[in-house]
């Protein structure tokens, strides 16, 4: 069985918003910024005033690796690829590319990606494919 993450009062949006279909992120109403990962102060300008807002769910691909010595969960899977991706906003965010092979040739750096969700126990997890489906 996958990790289930479980939510936290600081990460109770975010996950309320992946169960909803929806990213959330953060942005500081001070310096209009957004951010991730979840926290109460703007990291850029630490400003306690910031609101929940729905990204777009378009990435690109900024680093990744492909692991291949399978985790607890992730045994039928491997190798996959832990990624950072950079999201339309600006911000960065761990996840997994799913709807390619987990080869360099398919996985090529800027390309562009789209959120998908998969359900994992009470949560949905995001995921990122290529857009407009596989590469």
């Amino acid at each position: 069985m996958k990790p289930v993450p479980k939510p936290t009062p600081e990460t109770q949006p975010f996950w309320d918003g992946t169960a909803a279909g929806e990213l959330r992120i953060q942005r500081c109403l001070t310096c209009e910024r957004h951010y991730f990962y979840p926290r109460p102060n703007c990291p850029r300008c630490g400003g306690d005033q910031v609101e929940w807002v729905r990204a777009s769910g378009r990435a690109t691909l900024y680093s990744y690796v492909i692991n291949h010595r399978p985790a607890p969960g992730f045994e039928d899977e491997a190798p996959y690829a832990i990624a950072v991706v950079e999201l339309a906003e600006g911000v960065r965010m761990m996840t997994n590319i799913v709807g390619v092979p987990n080869v360099p040739e398919h996985l090529p750096l800027d390309m562009e990606l789209q959120v998908v969700f998969e359900r994992r126990g009470d949560v949905s997890v995001p995921l990122f494919e290529p857009a407009g489906g596989a590469a």
